[in-house]
């Protein structure tokens, strides 16, 4: 073998390294979000619809129950609406049907990061959903007690709800590259919300509704953001709050990965 073939067959890709790997791979998400805006404006849209069609229902009845701000009460739940369930899971699946995401897979690109990328993107969308909804509040003069740190810390527990969620999108999309079967996974959202403490407190609720929303973990997201509104620094309901995130991130990432893993393993 000469020299030039020798040098030749010694030639490898070089990894760029795994945070070169996922930056790369969350701007090429957060690139296409333009060009996808079917996916944006219900985030934006049904949040406000729901949002004023619960206060302007319900607020009158609302008010028999003492030192209850129905409007703020409502706004952590336009918030959810927002963020839960917005991902970049289509686009990934798109990937997998063009053949796209095999050949990504056959790089040195370390493959956790094309999973940890989108949701960089992802995490960055739906902390930009919240401020229109937050605006909306402030509008109809739903104020912090926790102040501007309270805000902050609100508005990332919204952001990481919203990523730890999309664990669920993501395994499906990478289980079945299917995107109807993508669409659907939003359906798990509505047992998620509307078996909690949408419309009224756990003080207000009896009977199995009652018992449901004290085993949903959205019941003390939804506590811990209505404490920074209402209440100010309450710990115990922000440590529940972060705990019950923590649960279903560990359950939708584990998914994720195992869906991941399912799916590079084949190529």
């Amino acid at each position: 073998m000469s020299y030039t073939a020798a040098t030749h067959a010694d030639i490898r890709p070089r990894r760029a390294g795994f945070f070169s790997d996922v930056i790369s791979v969350a701007i090429r998400a957060l690139r296409s979000i333009p060009r996808d805006p079917e996916a944006i404006y219900p985030a934006l849209l049904i949040p406000v619809f729901f949002y004023a069609i619960n206060v302007g229902a319900l607020q009158d009845m609302a008010e028999r129950i003492p030192g209850l701000d129905y409007k703020a009460f409502q706004l952590p739940v336009a918030i959810i609406f927002a963020v839960t369930g917005i991902s970049r899971a289509v686009t990934l699946v798109t990937d997998i049907q063009t053949g796209y995401f095999d050949r990504l897979s056959l790089t040195p690109v370390n493959r956790f990061a094309l999973l940890l990328g989108l949701t960089v993107a992802d995490f960055s969308l739906v902390v930009a959903l919240t401020i229109p909804v937050l605006i909306l509040g402030f509008v109809v003069g739903v104020t912090f007690a926790s102040g501007a740190l309270g805000m902050l810390l609100f508005v990332l527990l919204s952001g990481f709800w919203g990523l730890v969620f999309t664990g669920f999108p993501y395994a499906i999309a990478l289980k079945t590259g299917n995107p109807a079967a993508v669409n659907s996974s939003f359906l798990l959202f509505f047992p998620f919300v509307f078996l909690t403490t949408v419309f009224v407190p756990r003080e207000a609720m009896t009977g199995w509704l009652a018992t449901v929303a004290a085993y949903n973990p959205v019941t003390y997201l939804l506590d811990a953001l209505r404490s920074l509104i209402t209440t100010g620094w309450d710990l115990d309901a922000l440590v529940k709050g972060i705990a019950c995130i923590a649960g279903v991130g560990l359950v939708s990432g584990s998914l994720a990965l195992a869906a991941l893993r399912g799916r590079t393993r084949r190529r």
